[in-house]
């Protein structure tokens, strides 16, 4: 665990297409000072608005994470943020010159594998962290997710499909000692062949396909290659999770879990987070982590 914020050394670069607009994305990332945090700018547009990464900016969890401030959106940003979470970034400068990240190969994967070839550079500046101190938790049905006392960040994720190939998958990890990279990073999103046919009728998911995303028909799963995980599903929806909670705007101490859960009640649990101060403190890391 590191005590000092980290940034990237040198800024990098990809291009690709948004998974639902299906629009071509050039996405740069650019080195930011200690305190900065999380930022996305959209260079396409006059003035090149910035918008805060921060749970308070969400506007809509319908299809995926979108962040949005004065009629201006970034959408579909769950696997990025997750990444900076995985790799332990505090502090990045995120260009777009279109309103939805790249979808890349469906997974954070690349996003991962670039942030890494360029480096991470610790900054002069300490590190603070939400250290959970009760439980607290949201519910939905037969959906939920909380977070718990624990003394590093902890995701135990459980799912349930009325799909043979699918049904109940759970999984737990601690993201300590590149286990994001290992075993997260490279979960890649999925859907059903019956909805992504209905999402695309309806103007959705027009970026889609095989190379950035796994397929399940009715009893097979239709990429070629197959899974990268027996749990990929699972694994995919903890590199949700992670994503969607990293929007509190610092490091969690603490243990996510999750059932059934989703965009829209992960964004419910840090709203309500937020409000119940008896159930964390901000420490700097180095006390934090002792």
């Amino acid at each position: 665990m590191y005590t000092h914020q980290r940034t990237v050394a040198r800024p990098v670069q990809c291009t690709g297409i948004g998974l639902h607009s299906g629009k071509k994305v050039t996405l740069t990332i650019k080195p930011a000072p200690a305190n900065h945090g999380i930022k996305f700018v959209r260079t396409d547009l006059l003035h090149k608005p910035v918008i805060s990464a921060h749970f308070r900016n969400v506007v809509d969890t319908s299809l995926a994470t979108t962040l949005g401030t004065d009629g201006v959106i970034i959408s579909t940003v769950e696997h990025l943020m997750a990444t900076f979470v995985g790799l332990s970034i505090d502090n990045a400068l995120v260009e777009m010159d279109a309103y939805e990240a790249p979808i890349m190969d469906g997974s954070a994967g690349p996003f991962t594998a670039m942030l890494k070839e360029a480096g991470i550079k610790a900054l002069p500046g300490n590190r603070y962290m939400f250290v959970v101190k009760k439980p607290i938790e949201m519910l939905d049905e037969d959906k939920k997710v909380g977070l718990y006392p624990s003394d590093t960040l902890k995701v135990t994720c459980s799912i349930d499909f009325q799909h043979p190939l699918l049904r109940h998958q759970s999984y737990s990890i601690s993201l300590i000692d590149g286990q994001f990279e290992r075993e997260i990073s490279r979960a890649r999103t999925f859907g059903f062949l019956r909805e992504v046919d209905y999402l695309k009728r309806n103007g959705f998911a027009r970026g889609g396909s095989l190379e950035n995303a796994v397929v399940i028909d009715a009893d097979r799963i239709l990429n070629p290659e197959g899974l990268r995980y027996k749990d990929e599903f699972v694994r995919h929806k903890i590199l949700d999770c992670i994503g969607d909670l990293s929007l509190l705007g610092m490091p969690i101490i603490g243990h996510i879990v999750a059932h059934k859960s989703g965009h829209a009640l992960n964004h419910a649990l840090l709203r309500r987070f937020i409000d119940e101060k008896s159930c964390w403190e901000t420490l700097e890391a180095s006390v934090a982590i002792r």
